[in-house]
Order: C-alpha cells, then sequence, then structure tokens
C-alpha cells in the first residue's frame, strides 16, 4: 500500500457554473486547480492523452491509442449531467492551461452503480493528485446517491492498485477478462485515509 499523507491543503470548493472548483496544494508544494471539464476543453483533454507514455495510455484507456479520435475527445468533454461527472486538474503553462490529470465517473442503467476512470500525466504522478482527484469524484458519487464505485483495470497496473487500496476499493479478478482486475468501492461506508 502506498503512503498517502494529508500534507496537501485543501480549499473550499469555489461556486463556478459548472459546478464545484477547487484548488489544491500538492505534497510537492504545487498548487493545482480542479474543476469540472467543460466542452471547450477539447484542445487540453486530447493533448494531454497525447502526452500520457504509451503505458499511462494503455491504462487509462485499456487498449492502445496513440491519437485520440475527434469522437473520442467529444466524447470525454461532453459527460451527461445526469449520468456523468468529469473533473480535470489543471497548471499554469506559460500563458495557456496544461491539463495534468482526469477524474470522471458514469453512472450505470440502475443509477445505484458508477465506473470511474483516472489518469494522471506521467510526470504528475506520485504527488498526490490522484488521491485528491478521486477523494472529489467520491464524494459527487456519494451526493448523488450512488451506492457504489468501480473501476476496470489492466491486472498489472501497480499504480491503480495502490490508490485503490489505499481509498478503501475492494480488488477481485475480472470473470470476463484474465488480464483485468475490478475495484469496487461500497460508498455507503467510511472513505479509508
Amino acid at each position: 500500500m502506498i503512503s498517502v499523507h494529508n500534507d496537501f491543503s485543501r480549499a473550499p470548493a469555489a461556486a463556478h457554473a459548472s459546478g464545484p472548483e477547487w484548488k489544491e496544494k500538492l505534497r510537492d508544494g504545487s498548487s493545482v486547480l480542479i474543476r469540472p471539464i467543460q466542452a471547450g476543453d477539447g484542445d487540453i483533454e486530447r493533448k494531454f492523452i497525447e502526452r500520457l507514455s504509451a503505458r499511462s495510455r494503455r491504462y487509462r484507456f485499456l487498449g492502445e491509442i496513440a491519437v485520440p479520435s475527434a469522437k473520442l475527445v467529444n466524447q470525454l468533454t461532453h459527460p451527461d449531467p445526469t449520468h456523468d461527472a468529469a473533473f480535470v486538474a489543471l497548471i499554469a503553462d506559460g500563458a495557456e492551461k496544461r491539463e495534468i490529470g482526469v477524474a470522471r465517473f458514469s453512472a450505470g442503467s440502475d443509477m445505484s452503480r458508477c465506473e470511474c476512470a483516472i489518469a494522471v500525466s506521467d510526470d504528475w504522478q506520485g504527488r498526490g493528485l490522484g488521491t485528491i482527484m478521486m477523494r472529489h469524484l467520491i464524494d459527487i458519487a456519494r451526493q448523488r446517491g450512488f451506492k457504489s464505485m468501480y473501476s476496470i483495470d489492466a491486472g498489472d497496473n501497480e499504480p491503480m492498485r495502490e490508490l485503490a487500496e489505499h481509498l478503501g476499493f475492494e480488488r477481485r479478478h475480472d470473470p470476463d477478462d484474465a488480464t483485468q482486475v475490478i475495484h469496487t468501492l461500497d460508498l455507503r461506508a467510511a472513505i479509508a485515509g
């Protein structure tokens, strides 16, 4: 299990037209803005995916992807507000904003469970960003009344295994694919750490 210390400060959520946003300080002192993904984020989302290492893209999409299609980028930047939630982590990169992380969930048809996914830029991993983003995602899922959250991950995705274990997710093998695992969190239980 990874050791994640709460040595970051959480600024109160701010009101934003598309939902809450947070200013967070990571373990290394870096500041990031986390806010809902927006329809106009297509370019930064595409660049984010393209900057991920081949391994990180495989972990995120459970398959090989080099350049995201316009259809995929459109789908990722237009979540259904009834069934989905998606947040991006941004930093200033000169005069531009650069996406360094994304976390999302999508509800099942019965609206009691949601599937989650997270990706953090390779050069920003290990700083606590994934934990912070997942905690916000879990909070939103609880507020919406979901009973459980799950993710389907590559069996060799060690960073996700450690994050999921730290946050209290249970792990089991995917009965439909021996190369994958399923992490499940009971949202009615208290969050770990």
